[in-house]
């Protein structure tokens, strides 16, 4: 869940200026069926929002008629789903291809420690019809990419973009583009949060914003530099604020605004941003015109641990009970080596490693870890380029070592 700093946004828009964008703007349109009319339990159920000018019967009729999908059913994804359900979106797409972890109950509300291990998209489906059963609810169980993203969100209104990492952000921005679709979106990180409606008629798309992603290794996951749990719900309801707004065609959603939300100060900030002339997607000159391979575009690697040597946490533990033991590098952050790590190991954070490599001998049997594998992988290929002989990686990190070796050690 990664979010540039405000600092870096802050010198970009300085150097782009800014728009304001109105409702007109929206490619959300009424729909041109007669709306469908409501029940009088529905009438019962949303009858705070019927007392409301601003909404009103008719408002309400253009909920129950309107479509919306929502990528990602996590942290940001369970709270919008939850308010454009019990607001009575007619139609709500999920699409998520994951399962519940424990680390997850954390902020994902919805779910339970029995869930763990179970789709969350299916579950999300179950209970939003909890929630409201006048909603009707379709699951998309698989990860959003090139080869789907136009089939899968082209049936929907609005799409909502919870997702938590950089690759996805571009595939539904340009997909939106293409497609004609308001992109709601949201990202956490630690205490920040940011928030926009891109993919408007005349307003800016995410990549009017940020043009490049930014180098892999500089980014961290949520489960490296952690969320706080609440910030998600914040975020998440303001997602839902957007969508409604738009579906309502009330308001002044956040189409040519960036808002900021600090949890740990308390405060929200709003930037200006304006669409970029020369984008390479929605600009009157598009270069790109048709979904990319996203994941190279960001450079993540698909498979962290292709042409790096790998040892496995009980080969490992079977060379070190066998007085065999190598010397363990450590290429996470102090504040993850004070949760947890692996007896006799050297702390040397990634970002250091290259300044460091003094401190290691040449000659040594090194094996690298990290969380999962992927930064100890880049570590393992940056010694190994830099002249050491004997590198591994430990394949999946400290987290399969604390399941294969060491149930006492926690995990993060």
């Amino acid at each position: 869940m990664n979010v540039a700093s405000k600092d870096s946004t802050e010198r970009f828009l300085k150097r782009n200026g800014s728009v304001k964008l109105h409702m007109e703007t929206l490619p959300f349109d009424s729909p041109k069926a007669p709306l469908p009319e409501l029940s009088n339990a529905e009438r019962a159920r949303y009858s705070r929002h019927l007392v409301m000018p601003e909404v009103g019967e008719d408002g309400q009729r253009r909920l129950k008629a309107s479509s919306v999908v929502v990528v990602g059913a996590g942290g940001l994804g369970i709270p919008v789903s939850v308010y454009l359900a019990a607001a009575g979106f007619g139609r709500i797409g999920v699409v998520d291809g994951d399962v519940v972890e424990l680390s997850n109950l954390q902020r994902q509300f919805l779910f339970s420690q029995a869930d763990v291990g179970r789709p969350k998209a299916d579950l999300l489906r179950f209970k939003l019809m909890a929630v409201n059963p006048n909603v009707r609810v379709e699951v998309h169980g698989e990860m959003l990419d090139s080869t789907n993203a136009l089939k899968v969100l082209e049936p929907y209104d609005i799409v909502v973009d919870a997702t938590d990492n950089f690759p996805s952000r571009y595939l539904i921005n340009d997909a939106c583009v293409f497609l004609g679709k308001p992109d709601v979106y949201a990202s956490v990180f630690r205490f920040d949060g940011q928030a926009s409606v891109f993919s408007t008629r005349e307003g800016p798309c995410y990549r009017c914003l940020y043009p490049e992603p930014p180098p892999p290794e500089s980014v961290q996951s949520c489960a490296e530099a952690g969320v706080f749990g609440v910030l998600t719900g914040i975020m998440g309801a303001v997602q839902a604020n957007q969508a409604l707004s738009i579906a309502l065609g009330r308001g002044a959603p956040l189409a040519g605004k960036l808002l900021l939300f600090n949890g740990l100060e308390t405060s929200f900030n709003e930037l200006k941003i304006r669409k970029n002339p020369e984008c390479p997607v929605c600009s009157a000159k598009p270069r790109v015109t048709k979904l990319i391979d996203y994941d190279e575009f960001c450079g993540v690697r698909r498979d962290a641990g292709v042409g790096v040597p790998e040892v496995d946490p009980m080969s490992l533990k079977a060379a070190i009970d066998g007085g065999r033991a190598p010397f363990l590098l450590d290429v996470r952050e102090p504040y993850e080596y004070r949760l947890c790590h692996i007896e006799g190991s050297k702390l040397i954070p990634l970002g250091q490693l290259p300044s460091r490599l003094s401190e290691l001998d040449r000659q040594s049997d090194i094996v690298v870890y990290c969380h999962s594998g992927e930064r100890s992988a880049n570590a393992t290929r940056l010694l190994k380029s830099s002249g050491f002989g004997s590198v591994r990686n430990l394949k999946g990190g400290i987290k399969a070592w604390a399941q294969q070796v060491d149930a006492r050690m926690p995990v993060y």
